[in-house]
């Protein structure tokens, strides 16, 4: 039997899916830098071995996993086709395993993650399901009738799927280092929508995902009047949201999900119509929803003295918007302080204005200089350049992130794509010292 070889082990994807092949029971083992990922702890309760990048560790035997984020002048790479060792990409070993299931694909410029995570809750208190959740998460079930997964679009990484379902959360223009523009955003998520097999589930409120033409039905949900399945009647707490459910404008049942912002109902409403397609049982979503805990990195919190920390992954200025609004809710007589690392120069170029107008939305906002991706050198571009449209704004570094005593009842809302739980993880240290 083939030994599984991941090159770049710890990305959220790659993680991921040697969990989903452990819990099947077939051998895994990984290699990556020797930099520590939070990725890392549940391929270590698993035992899966971990490597750090040799050429050393391919031999005959093996079926290479690669990483997109690796060249194929990778050294592992390079000696896997030198000895004639299988190389296969994530997306396409990927697009090949879900065939053995009934595959929903879940995807969208943004909610990816959360919408999986949740769908991947629900499913498994009715029938064996495995899932892949971007944040690192899998499962692997013997005997699996469903597989929920996260299907990126970045790349069109996503068109070596050809899924039974798929839910389009909404289509953005984001990751402007390899789209184009929206139209060119729209384009990939049309071509994505023609491989889908029995049914896709779109939010009818996002204005490109009511244009998208299919082989399948296309179910839609959403506030809006004219959509399939319809939240009518929603009650925010700070305990979290409650709502109705209209299917063509007929009662189907009532909801409560402990999570804060109308992205979330959204979210548990995709959920509901796609459980409802498929004839699960009404009890058993309303009892799965309220027990949902989230995924990592999306509004993750913890309480410090009279501070409450929450780390997010918004790095878009759509979902910063998102993410404010629901520490307002839940916590409606806080200060709310942010802490934003932009990611990627590109980005922060394109939606400069957005960011800015996005991080006014809380009262205080401390900004960390620019996470920078491996494929793009640094431009003209530089953090002061968000700081002068931000009148409230601050730049702030490591070794002065003590700066946020000074909000002492405050939510203080970490948010970023790239190391920004560093810079949480060291005022954490600046309290407890």
């Amino acid at each position: 039997m083939t030994v599984y070889h991941f090159v770049g082990i710890k990305g959220t994807g790659m993680s991921a899916l040697a969990q989903i092949l452990h819990d099947m029971n077939y051998t895994v083992q990984g290699s990556d830098v020797e930099k520590h990922f939070f990725t890392e702890k549940a391929l270590n309760e698993r035992g899966i071995p971990i490597f750090p990048f040799r050429k050393e560790n391919i031999r005959p035997g093996l079926t290479v996993i690669a990483g997109n984020a690796f060249p194929d002048t990778h050294e592992e790479i390079q000696a896997a086709h030198e000895l004639g060792v299988p190389v296969i990409r994530y997306h396409r070993f990927l697009g090949e395993f879900l065939k053995k299931f009934t595959s929903i694909a879940v995807t969208g410029a943004h909610g990816k993650t959360s919408t999986t995570g949740l769908l991947a809750h629900v499913m498994q208190g009715a029938k064996p399901t495995s899932y892949l959740v971007g944040d690192g998460t899998g499962k692997g079930v013997p005997g699996s009738q469903y597989f929920v997964f996260e299907a990126c679009e970045y790349r069109r990484h996503f068109l070596s799927y050809f899924p039974d379902y798929a839910i389009m959360t909404n289509i953005d223009f984001d990751h402007p280092d390899y789209f184009a523009n929206i139209e060119d955003v729209f384009a990939a998520f049309q071509e994505m929508a023609l491989q889908v097999e029995k049914g896709i589930i779109a939010c009818g409120d996002d204005e490109y995902l009511q244009k998208i033409q299919a082989k399948v039905p296309v179910l839609f949900y959403g506030f809006g009047e004219d959509n399939d399945f319809q939240a009518r009647n929603v009650v925010k707490t700070k305990e979290g949201t409650s709502f109705d459910v209209f299917v063509r404008n007929t009662f189907f049942a009532s909801f409560d999900i402990p999570r804060f912002g109308d992205h979330n109902v959204l979210n548990a409403l995709a959920v509901i119509a796609l459980c409802h397609y498929e004839e699960i049982d009404v009890h058993i979503i309303q009892e799965r929803l309220k027990t949902f805990q989230g995924v990592k990195r999306r509004f993750s919190e913890k309480q410090l003295g009279g501070q409450i920390l929450i780390d997010d992954y918004a790095h878009h200025p759509r979902e910063i918007v998102a993410t404010l609004e629901a520490a307002r809710q839940k916590y409606p007589d806080r200060e709310v302080v942010a802490i934003f690392q932009p990611h990627t120069y590109t980005r922060t170029q394109t939606f400069l204005q957005e960011f800015a107008e996005s991080l006014q939305l809380a009262d205080h906002v401390y900004l960390c200089d620019i996470f920078s991706s491996a494929r793009e050198h640094h431009g003209k571009l530089s953090i002061r350049d968000l700081q002068a449209k931000i009148p409230q704004a601050r730049l702030v570094e490591e070794n002065d992130i003590s700066v946020l005593k000074q909000h002492p009842q405050a939510v203080l809302v970490f948010m970023g794509a790239g190391d920004i739980q560093k810079f949480q993880e060291a005022y954490e240290q600046t309290v407890h010292s």
